[in-house]
């Protein structure tokens, strides 16, 4: 639900695609905001539209603007996590992360609602009881949490953030909105040394 990541998606998945095998992608989720039945704020709402238009001119990224008009926004993005790993237990993570970032995005759904989680599920193919038992189960929550905790181990406190980790050393990979070249060039340079 970080705008700045769907900004920078296009970048990701040509890196991901280029990374030399030896290289094993494991997502975090970052939990940006936590649970929240409160309505966002109307000047939070103005200037994430902001973000949102600015993002598009910068980076060419699409995002459908009727979200702000047609749902009622909410500052809460750990249901969107917990989405992600009861997804996992179902060998659906990466599955999950484009359905979620696409609804909120393209099709103006709110992921911040468990029904919302739970339709993309259904669209996925998932188990339906499955997946709504498991977005609310204690496991997920914990497992929410231990993802926390190895998000502030790996000193990641901005959103997208990619990080190598080789051996028990942790190496912040600089980001480019626009090119893979300085990802690759620099993971591939630590990978060699």
């Amino acid at each position: 639900m970080c705008s700045w990541c769907w900004g920078h998606r296009r970048v990701w998945d040509a890196l991901r695609s280029a990374l030399p095998r030896s290289v094993v992608v494991v997502n975090v989720v970052g939990g940006l905001a936590p649970d929240t039945d409160q309505p966002m704020p109307v000047e939070q709402r103005k200037a994430i539209a902001g973000y949102w238009s600015r993002i598009a001119e910068e980076l060419g990224a699409e995002f459908n603007f009727d979200f702000w008009q047609k749902c009622q926004p909410r500052r809460s993005t750990y249901p969107a996590c917990r989405a992600v790993i009861a997804a996992a237990r179902q060998d659906a993570e990466e599955a999950m992360i484009d359905a979620i970032q696409r609804g909120y995005y393209l099709r103006a759904m709110n992921p911040s609602d468990n029904s919302t989680l739970i339709q993309l599920a259904v669209e996925l193919e998932l188990d339906r009881e499955r997946f709504a038992g498991d977005l609310v189960s204690p496991e997920v929550q914990q497992e929410l949490e231990r993802n926390f905790a190895l998000r502030r181990e790996i000193k990641v406190y901005s959103f997208p953030s990619l990080v190598l980790k080789r051996d028990d050393d942790i190496f912040p990979v600089p980001l480019d909105y626009h090119s893979t070249e300085p990802a690759l060039t620099f993971i591939n340079a630590i990978i060699q040394s």
